[in-house]
């Protein structure tokens, strides 16, 4: 309950990237505020504005940081953005860090009016840092699709691609794993030869399908299960999973669609 509350699914709305804009906003506002009492531009003591803005965006970036995180743990294990994830995490936790510190430094000195210029240089370093991972977290949406459409999926997605070979074939048919493996209204991402397929359970039934829709080749193991129908997690087409036929566009091409059966509890693919 508290990850999909991070992951803004009760709101129907992504979460982390609405709040990483109170913690850059209030960043870069204590930041403009150093430079101002540094430079002793005015006359009115704007370092102690430069004080609490930065603690009040201390508290959003942490926040921020926790939806940022269950975001992540929903990123699969073999996803090419796992890595620029990564970094994108460890970056925001550095300059959370160096806020903190900062914050820490300057409550020991509370009667300072003038922003020394070790402060001001601390303030630049974590500004910089959260504007380049800003940068890596804007490729990942809009590069690599990471996250979109997932806050309107209840269930979880793949953690992981399976991956099989025709070589272990029985009479034509391709185990793929357990059918404990998969819930009813969840999905997996199986990879065989080069052949990526989604496997989904509704109502108690299995169906294999393409993995990417035929519009721009969205995700859709990562796609909302409803009425035996996906829905596209990125452009929002619809498809029939148990003929594959096109429900609701902007698709207009149907999806290939495999045979399924059920043996001694594992699921296999034709």
């Amino acid at each position: 309950m508290l990850k999909a509350l991070l992951q803004g699914k009760p709101f129907g709305h992504p979460l982390h990237p609405a709040l990483v804009h109170f913690p850059i906003g209030l960043f870069v506002l204590s930041l403009i505020l150093d430079i101002a009492s540094y430079l002793e531009i005015t006359a009115n003591d704007v370092s102690r504005g430069a004080f609490y803005t930065m603690a009040i965006g201390v508290v959003m970036g942490a926040f921020a940081v926790a939806a940022g995180l269950a975001d992540r743990s929903d990123i699969r294990l073999d996803h090419p953005a796992r890595k620029t994830a990564n970094l994108h995490m460890v970056l925001n936790l550095s300059a959370l860090g160096l806020f903190v510190i900062n914050l820490w430094l300057r409550s020991a000195q509370p009667e300072i009016t003038v922003t020394p210029a070790a402060y001001l240089l601390l303030s630049l370093i974590g500004v910089g840092i959260i504007l380049f991972s800003g940068y890596l977290g804007g490729t990942m949406v809009y590069d690599d699709g990471i996250g979109v459409g997932r806050h309107r999926r209840a269930t979880r997605t793949p953690r992981r691609t399976i991956r099989v070979s025709n070589r272990t074939a029985q009479d034509g048919w391709l185990p793929v794993c357990d059918d404990s493996e998969v819930q009813d209204g969840e999905t997996l991402r199986v990879v065989c030869d080069g052949n990526i397929v989604a496997i989904a359970k509704q109502g108690g039934e299995v169906y294999a399908f393409q993995e990417f829709c035929t519009h721009r080749y969205g995700p859709l193991s990562d796609g909302k299960l409803q009425d035996h129908q996906v829905e596209c997690p990125w452009h929002r087409s619809c498809f029939d999973i148990r003929t594959g036929r096109v429900v609701e566009g902007p698709a207009k091409v149907d999806l290939k669609t495999y045979s399924v059966t059920i043996r001694s509890g594992k699921i296999f693919i034709r």
